[in-house]
């Protein structure tokens, strides 16, 4: 049995018997842009007991990361706490002074964020950054601190402990920090998109620790997640927020299995396939802007069962099941979409022709330490290269050398025949311009001194010279390709979220019409809806234009909806290489097999049995308090 199907196994079978007393009781929560009275986060109760872990999902916007952030007693630049209380073990977090709340966040709740590249001090050894978690020092023994090495599946050896944050994989970077969050064992963990990172494997590891040290230290955990895949695998309860209300609670296999809510089940449909049986499909429309959300029912607009009652009255929640609330006048009504099975496009170029990208016997160093070893690959135009493999197999090496920003490499690399020297710094403008790179990373690669329109401006400056009415125009068709509204041209970083900072990054890519696009983890992100979107957009630009992409990603229930072949990479070799229904269908290499089998599968057609939903269910009496609008 996989990680992941023991966790699957054992998510939703938290019940309220024996549980005590709810660790976190939030009440009527609102929270609101500072300076008026538009809602971020609208009228939210819930409770969250010893041992739960409830799943928050929605799309990028939707107020998931608001209110697990509340829960911290913060609020992000441009917020407010507009009503309501948030009780962790009956201390109110949201009425302490800030010398309090400081103190709560040391004993009570930690916090893992999305991007650990910006939460660990790069200064610091990990050594000192470990032994800080602890209020005493003498505490931070060199057995606890080795000890919280193998919780997270990191190398428990003091040579570990004296390496820089810079010197880790990504992967490793978030095991450190969600090291960190349970080091102290606090009485409620906010995981913000915590695996986003993580390559498969890690990934399974890492949700397998967070679920053991959540029932060894009756910890509750609150899980941000676009995927609702590890959510599925994880969670004991899930909410589903959209405009800042919970649309839909509940038993977790109940709700993604037997979805009643119109958005849930949308969103549903943008999941990926692992199996590759349907593709994955966005919801069309924009979720509303806090400052001009629709009377009524906010998923109105984008919804084909409102009626003009759903765009009237607030939709008060009503209980359909065992603790399972729903928020809609037609829960459980099917709705006019259905999934379409699914066809990937097919690869134009052939074998014979000039390849877009062409790599051999490439070798790759950092320092003394090799980390690729003799690679040779092909993409053809029209066709889309996955390069999958666990943290630290050196994909981003690859990518980074393709796109001239690793110089300590030996081998070839050409561009549609013309060799690509060393360094972006030795290549030509037209070279740089038609090879663009989009970072796994949002915060760090935009500039948070511009705006988004003023990035993008610069990029398309580098390379033409439009006129500026031209210039608005390639902005605002560029943002709408990645769903972005017009209006985000004038917005600066901080005032978006994750998955639409991320969006506006590969928008900066495709404004200079690339002939190929390297994307190093771009969805990773993204929620469900937007990834699909992102993925269509890719996919139109391979047929239409002849777009070639290295897409570097975990994600392989993914690589089905994007890629026509895919490279396995482990440590630093290409181990299995070919189509994708080939290699994901009948993997040959152990390392392949591997992968598949710890890969989080959300299983669309198989609704939980009468005795999973008992089990899943927490009495709504004790364990829930429904309040979602």
């Amino acid at each position: 049995m996989t990680a992941i199907e023991a966790l699957r196994n054992t998510a939703g079978q938290v019940t309220a018997a024996g549980l005590g007393l709810p660790v976190v009781t939030v009440e009527k929560l609102r929270v609101v842009l500072a300076g008026g009275d538009a809602a971020v986060v609208e009228d939210v109760s819930l409770d969250i007991r010893p041992r739960e872990i409830l799943g928050l999902v929605g799309e990028s916007g939707s107020g998931k990361t608001t209110l697990g952030l509340a829960m911290l007693g913060y609020s992000r630049r441009g917020l407010a706490f507009g009503a309501g209380s948030v009780r962790i073990d009956g201390t109110d977090i949201l009425a302490q002074s800030d010398a309090a709340k400081r103190d709560s966040r040391r004993r009570l709740v930690s916090y893992v964020p999305q991007d650990p590249a910006t939460a660990l001090n790069p200064t610091l050894r990990l050594r000192t950054q470990l032994s800080e978690c602890f209020p005493n020092p003498a505490e931070a023994t060199e057995a606890r601190l080795l000890q919280m090495l193998a919780e997270v599946k990191l190398p428990a050896d003091g040579a570990f402990l004296q390496r820089f944050p810079h010197q880790l994989s990504g992967g490793q970077q978030q095991r450190i920090a969600i090291a960190m969050a349970f080091a102290h064992r606090p009485r409620l963990i906010v995981m913000d998109e915590p695996t986003t990172g993580l390559d498969v494997t890690t990934q399974a590891h890492v949700l397998d620790t967070v679920r053991q040290l959540c029932r060894e230290h009756d910890v509750a955990v609150v899980y941000v997640s676009h995927d609702l895949a590890v959510v599925d695998s994880l969670a004991d309860r899930v909410a589903v927020l959209y405009a800042g209300h919970i649309v839909e609670i509940g038993p977790v296999r109940r709700v993604l299995q037997q979805p009643e809510h119109p958005y849930t089940r949308a969103l549903i449909r943008a999941v990926p396939d692992l199996e590759g049986r349907a593709v994955i499909q966005g919801i069309s429309g924009q979720a509303p802007d806090p400052r001009h959300r629709p009377a009524g029912c906010a998923f109105a607009p984008r919804c084909d069962l409102a009626t003009e009652d759903c765009r009237r009255d607030t939709i008060a929640a009503h209980e359909i099941g065992k603790g399972h609330f729903v928020q809609c006048l037609f829960a459980g009504t099917p709705d006019k979409a259905a999934a379409t099975a699914l066809d990937r496009p097919a690869q134009t170029g052939t074998s014979s022709a000039v390849p877009v990208l062409r790599v051999d016997g490439l070798n790759a160093s950092h320092g003394d330490r090799q980390i690729l070893w003799d690679i040779s690959l092909q993409v053809p135009s029209h066709c889309c290269l996955a390069l999958v493999g666990e943290s630290g197999s050196g994909k981003t090496t690859l990518a980074r050398c393709i796109a001239g920003l690793h110089r300590n490499l030996t081998g070839s690399l050409s561009l549609e025949g013309v060799p690509l020297p060393v360094g972006s710094r030795n290549r030509t403008r037209e070279l740089r311009q038609r090879i663009q790179y989009i970072f796994q990373n949002p915060y760090a690669s935009l500039n948070p001194r511009r705006t988004i329109g003023r990035s993008l401006e610069v990029a398309l400056l580098e390379f033409e010279r439009p006129q500026r009415q031209q210039r608005r125009g390639r902005i605002i068709a560029a943002l709408e390709s990645v769903a972005l509204p017009a209006r985000f041209a004038d917005l600066y970083p901080h005032e978006m979220s994750g998955g639409q900072r991320q969006r506006a990054a590969i928008a900066r890519a495709l404004i200079v019409e690339p002939t190929l696009l390297v994307c190093d983890e771009v969805t990773s992100a993204l929620d469900v809806s937007v990834q699909a979107v992102v993925v269509d957009v890719l996919r139109k630009l391979q047929e239409e234009r002849g777009l070639a992409m290295l897409f570097v990603t975990h994600n392989l229930a993914l690589v089905r909806n994007i890629a026509q072949r895919v490279a396995v990479l482990q440590a630093g070799r290409i181990v299995e290489e070919g189509d994708v229904a080939a290699v994901l269908g009948q993997p040959q290499s152990a390392e392949t097999r591997r992968l598949m089998q710890d890969a989080p599968h959300f299983d669309l057609g198989n609704p939980p049995t009468q005795q999973a939903n008992e089990a899943g269910g927490v009495d709504p009496s004790v364990a829930m308090r429904a309040s979602v609008g």
